[in-house]
Parts: C-alpha cells; sequence; structure tokens
C-alpha cells in the first residue's frame, strides 16, 4: 500500500520558519511530481510548490521567495522550508504526489495532512 507520510507541522511566531517533509513508501515504480498544497479554515485548498522529477518547479505568488521545495537524494521525499511566515501561511498542509505503481498505473496521492499555525 503507498503512503505519504508528512511531518514537520506546528506553532510558529511570524517571521519564524518551519520545515516540513513528506515520505512516499510502498509499491512505487517512479515518481511523476511531488509537492504540497494547503487548505485554511473555509477555503479550498491551494497549490503552494510543486517539483516534477527532473521538470520545472512552481510556487504560488503567496509564497514565493519565502517557501522552498526540494527533493531528497532518494526522490521519494519532498521538503518545504518555511521562511518569514505570515499569520495567512495558517494552514493545513497536504503532501502530493503523482506517482507510477505496481503493476503500471499512474496514482495521485495525499499525505494525512499536518497543521501549520503561525501566530504570536
Amino acid at each position: 500500500q503507498v503512503q505519504l507520510v508528512e511531518s514537520g507541522g506546528g506553532l510558529v511566531q511570524p517571521g519564524g520558519s518551519l520545515r516540513l517533509s513528506c515520505v512516499a513508501s510502498g509499491s512505487i515504480l517512479s515518481i511523476n511530481t511531488m509537492g504540497w498544497y494547503r487548505q485554511a479554515p473555509g477555503k479550498q485548498r491551494e497549490l503552494v510548490a510543486t517539483m516534477p522529477t527532473g521538470g520545472i518547479t512552481t510556487y504560488a505568488d503567496s509564497v514565493k521567495g519565502r517557501f522552498t521545495i526540494s527533493r531528497g537524494n532518494a526522490q521519494n521525499t519532498v521538503y518545504l522550508q518555511m521562511n518569514s511566515l505570515k499569520p495567512e501561511d495558517t494552514a493545513i498542509y497536504y503532501c502530493n504526489a503523482i506517482l507510477r505503481e505496481w503493476p503500471n498505473r499512474d496514482f495521485v496521492r495525499w499525505g494525512q495532512g499536518t497543521q501549520v499555525t503561525v501566530s504570536s
């Protein structure tokens, strides 16, 4: 069974930093894209950043210059370094991946979500 497991959320003051991690495991043949989305209370889930394998990284305008997405050496891990956090960054952050899984089919997978709260 394929799983995405996130870690690293928490409470931080405005201007602070957090680093989120997500590991994909299971019967994965290859990884097309890994990324992060977020959903604030009363709002729709929105893209934060995506990083296709060998492709071009995409960021939401609201996080450009503050957040950095990266992939681990094994390529099954994705990180989100969040700096200069603002109260409006408060949301549940979800790891997302497009995976080629055994025997040979593509799936979109989601993690369980991790809460990020920016407040003084």
